[in-house]
C-alpha cells in the first residue's frame, strides 16, 4: 500500500513539475518568437505602409474589433493575465525597442507556438490591416 502512495506522489509531483514547464513555454518573453533561420529577413522588414493618423487609426478599430486582439491583450495593451503564458504586454519598452514589425507580422501570419496567440493574417485579417494593427500596437510604447 505504501508503494502506491508514493507512487503516486511522485507521478504528482513530476507531472505538476512538468506541466509548470510546459505552460512556460517560453522561459525568456524577450525571446524572438520567429525561426532563427527567418529572424535577420524579418529583422530587415520594414512596414510597407507609413505611420499616419488614419492607418494607427485603422489598427485600433481592428484591435478592438475583429482582430480580436483586445480580448487577451486588454483595452490598455498590458495583457490579460492568465495561468502559463500570458499574453505579450505591449507596454513593455524594452519589448517595443527589440521587436521589428516584421517580427510582429510573422506572429500575426503564423501564431506564436506555446502560446496561446492564433494566426490572424489570413484568417480574420487581410495582410494590410495587419500592418495597421501593428502601427497601432506602438502606440502603447512609454515612448509615444
Amino acid at each position: 500500500m505504501r508503494t502506491i502512495d508514493l507512487t503516486l506522489i511522485v507521478a504528482f509531483a513530476l507531472l505538476f513539475v512538468w506541466g509548470g514547464v510546459a505552460g512556460a513555454f517560453h522561459l525568456d518573453i524577450y525571446e524572438p518568437r520567429v525561426p532563427s533561420e527567418l529572424l535577420e529577413e524579418l529583422q530587415d522588414m520594414d512596414n510597407p505602409y507609413p505611420a499616419t493618423p488614419e492607418m494607427i487609426e485603422a489598427g485600433r478599430t481592428i484591435y478592438f474589433g475583429k482582430g480580436l486582439c483586445v480580448t487577451c491583450h486588454n483595452h490598455d495593451g498590458k495583457g490579460v493575465k492568465l495561468p502559463g503564458h500570458s499574453p505579450r504586454d505591449f507596454t513593455d519598452a524594452k519589448w517595443q525597442e527589440i521587436r521589428t514589425d516584421g517580427e510582429i507580422m510573422w506572429v500575426l501570419r503564423n501564431g506564436s507556438a506555446g502560446t496561446q496567440m492564433p494566426v490572424r493574417v489570413g484568417k480574420d485579417i487581410s495582410e494590410e490591416e495587419g500592418w495597421s494593427v501593428i502601427h497601432f500596437i506602438r502606440t502603447f510604447s512609454p515612448s509615444n
